[in-house]
């Protein structure tokens, strides 16, 4: 299947990322063996709050580039749905005029009930898309929580979408999506409070600057994603963030403490459930009576349970 898909054939694409994001064996084999063909593709984080428009802007860059020739892979993540699809398969539906382009493959992610199989889950798709060819990856995530701040640090380039009149834009921003945002966008600018909401945020970005002078300046554009007015600008800012990290050595260091993360994660993964197997579920949960009795702290409990 793993040549099938390196041979550009679609349906053992499909296929592969199903057997990626349910996990497994044969999963991580396919894994092995796709990663020697990873670390080309530039990946893309899209996110901001529901309702700013974020899978029309998604669907209009990916027009854009395919105006340009280079091939696209979407990855729309929901963090919130316990299903699969809901939400999600509006938006697909949405891309639609995409759908039959052979240089776009589109696939949607909800939730396997954790924020860490999620991040890690949508970490391999990308790995998969990447090893097959896509050149830019977008990868769209839901809201504007600790889910999306983790998925996005898989990305290269983080877009921080905005709509005017949503309201707390610039506390939510403050509370923390500011730091992975590498372009602003603020869409829906043909509506009352586009101006407000871009100098709101410009005045953001000055504090911050004062502060970080020689780092990247995220650039705020208004766009009108509906019709595509400003999506190509958006594109522009996307390119000359990839430049800067290119020529500041940046693009090599993230892109090794990414891999130290995923490791750690993945080691930390790997021991929980190695150390459930060996000590066994129920004896776990004894100890959790314990500490919820107040008779033993977590700290002990955990000592006792690695050291067996």
């Amino acid at each position: 299947m793993v040549t099938q898909a390196l041979a550009g054939k679609r349906y053992a694409l499909a296929r592969l990322i199903s057997q990626v994001e349910n996990d497994g064996e044969t999963a991580r084999a396919a894994l092995a063996a796709l990663y020697p063909h990873t670390g080309q593709a530039h990946v893309v984080g899209i996110t901001g709050a529901p309702g700013s428009g974020k899978s029309t802007l998604v669907n209009e860059l990916a027009k854009v580039l395919r105006g340009q020739g280079i091939t696209v892979g979407v990855v729309a993540v929901d963090p919130s749905s316990p299903f699969t699809g809901g939400a999600l398969l509006g938006d697909r539906v949405r891309m639609r005029d995409l759908s039959g382009d052979p240089g776009v493959f589109i696939r949607s992610m909800a939730s396997r009930g954790s924020l860490g199989g999620l991040a890690r889950a949508t970490g391999d798709v990308i790995k998969v898309l990447d090893a097959v060819g896509f050149q830019v990856i977008l990868v769209e995530t839901v809201g504007a929580g600790q889910s999306e701040v983790e998925i996005a640090r898989t990305a290269h380039t983080t877009i921080v979408v905005e709509a005017p009149g949503m309201g707390d834009e610039v506390q939510a921003l403050k509370a923390g999506l500011l730091e992975i945002a590498d372009v602003l966008v603020v869409n829906k600018a043909d509506r009352p409070g586009a101006a407000n909401t871009a100098r709101a945020l410009e005045l953001v970005i000055n504090q911050n600057a004062a502060h970080d002078e020689g780092r990247w300046r995220p650039p705020i554009l208004q766009t009108v994603a509906l019709n595509g007015q400003g999506v190509p600008e958006v594109w522009e800012a996307v390119v000359a963030h990839r430049q800067y990290l290119r020529e500041s050595g940046l693009w090599e260091s993230q892109e090794r403490a990414r891999v130290e993360t995923e490791l750690f994660n993945v080691l930390r993964e790997e021991l929980l459930n190695r150390t459930l197997a060996r000590v066994g579920r129920e004896r776990v949960q004894e100890w959790v009576t314990r500490i919820a009795d107040r008779q033993v702290d977590v700290y002990t409990a955990a000592a006792s349970i690695i050291g067996g």
